[in-house]
């Protein structure tokens, strides 16, 4: 991952985690919580693709596991993100660009659901019965509807941020020499002159007025 990734996605993963644990965490909401951290993931990996999303799951997964006040074993939801990551970025459209809400929409429940199954099937191998208790369906459903809801706020703003990063000139070092020699050359194609050409026609005009000139003055002497 270029280095530009790599600040901008440990950015937006941090800040989602802050506000996830900090506010998002603190309303109370019957059945699950808003994953903002997940929503990051998935709009990273679209634009990234299969790759950088895993990688960028499961660093935010990892943070999650470690951030307060995580309850389960270390790796778990770095495990699950790093699944839903990979599997999103597959979904990533080929020209960077998505004709409609409705293929990231379909991603959104795609993983709301299969990171709930994902993390409840970890927990279960681990022996964390946690999920047993409050009830799967009802996590289905709330998390999804949470993330669904939450989604259109944020998933566009992310690809956008993502997608700019991407076409930042500072990226290629000879884009900038590139954009002005394609400038001149319109320039010049409009023109139809470059300014050798015009001094050297200009020099040429004046030789033939002086030697006229010249000429004239011959003719009068010579009357």
């Amino acid at each position: 991952m270029r280095f530009n990734r790599m600040l901008l996605s440990v950015t937006l993963v941090v800040v989602a985690l802050v506000i996830q644990v900090s506010v998002l965490a603190r309303l109370h909401l019957p059945g699950a919580v808003p994953d903002l951290v997940l929503l990051t993931v998935l709009a990273l990996a679209l634009v990234y693709g299969h790759v950088g999303g895993a990688l960028i799951g499961f660093g935010a997964g990892l943070l999650s596991d470690l951030a307060p006040p995580a309850d389960h074993a270390a790796g778990r939801y770095a495990l699950v993100l790093c699944v839903v990551g990979y599997l999103a970025g597959l979904a990533k459209p080929e020209n960077g660009r998505l004709k409609s809400a409705t293929g990231p929409m379909a991603v959104v429940v795609a993983a709301a659901i299969g990171s709930t199954v994902l993390y409840a099937g970890v927990g279960a191998l681990v022996g964390d019965t946690a999920a047993r208790h409050v009830g799967l369906s009802n996590l289905l459903i709330t998390a999804t509807l949470y993330d669904l809801l939450l989604a259109p706020f944020v998933v566009p703003v992310l690809m956008a941020l993502a997608r700019r990063a991407e076409n930042d000139p500072l990226a290629d070092g000879g884009s900038v020499s590139k954009t002005a020699d394609v400038a001149s050359g319109w320039l010049s194609s409009g023109t139809g002159l470059r300014i050798g050409s015009q001094r050297g026609g200009l020099r040429v005009k004046a030789a033939k007025a002086r030697v006229a000139r010249a000429g004239r003055i011959k003719g009068v002497k010579r009357l």
